[in-house]
């Protein structure tokens, strides 16, 4: 059973059910987003680093299957191959030598950052990061992102922020950042075995957290596909608001 877990009630377990099932609505409308309410609400009934092992299955299946879904979106020039690329190396930087910085601080400055994009967007909604820039900087801040999510599993406020100032269309945003999680997860997975957190019993209890996922990604995909781009995009800023409340809520409380 998993820790915490074995007092657990009926109510409690519909929670986390329904945690998982809107994180499966954010992932099919947005191809990010699932573990951000998901892993809160399970720390609620279990030990919170625990909430974040049980998402590894789920994080490499439903990001695999936006990859398959959207391929015909990819950016050209390999992009997204590069962004991933990063981000594992970040990953595997992150763990081995950022895991001592003190985790509040780091978790401010990333809010900080994502609330001055937030802003930047709203005082200059056309703002938009030239693709020829970004190619630029696809290595840098993918690994910043790596570095982030490895130290402190928040990768997303960065990774996020860089795509949707890409202003690319949401299919090639989504197969972009599923390439991005998926080398991630790929990189988090085994160095999770190899230090002893993830257990085969619990890879078996993460994979029972796939259901209420994959049942509700395509009834999150149906919603954003029948969004305009601007809807869209507002859908992911607010997300970007949210992750950023949080960052900030989680170092000060």
């Amino acid at each position: 059973m998993i820790d915490g877990a074995t007092d657990l009630d009926l109510f409690s377990w519909a929670v986390i059910f329904t945690a998982l099932a809107l994180g499966g609505l954010l992932k099919g409308a947005t191809g990010a987003g699932s573990p951000v309410v998901a892993v809160p609400v399970m720390a609620v009934f279990i030990d919170v680093r625990l909430a974040v092992i049980l998402m590894a299955a789920p994080n490499l299946v439903t990001n695999s299957w936006q990859i398959v879904q959207y391929r015909h979106a990819r950016l050209p020039d390999r992009f997204s191959l590069k962004f991933g690329l990063a981000g594992a190396f970040g990953a595997i930087v992150g763990t081995a030598i950022l895991a001592s910085v003190p985790q509040d601080a780091l978790s401010i400055l990333v809010a900080v950052s994502v609330v001055c994009y937030i802003l930047l967007r709203l005082v200059r909604p056309g703002f938009r990061l030239p693709m020829p820039l970004a190619h630029k900087l696809v290595w840098p801040l993918g690994a910043i992102s790596g570095v982030l999510q490895g130290a402190a599993g928040i990768s997303a406020p960065v990774s996020v922020s860089f795509l949707n100032a890409l202003g690319i269309p949401r299919d090639a945003f989504i197969v972009t950042v599923s390439s991005f999680f998926w080398a991630m997860a790929i990189v988090q997975i085994p160095t999770l075995f190899f230090v002893g957190l993830l257990t085969w019993d619990r890879m078996a209890i993460s994979a029972v957290a796939l259901i209420p996922l994959l049942l509700f990604m395509p009834v999150g995909n149906w919603i954003a596909a029948r969004l305009s781009a601007k809807a869209f995009d507002t859908v992911v800023l607010a997300l970007l608001a949210a992750l950023a409340a949080r960052l900030i809520y989680a170092s000060l409380t």
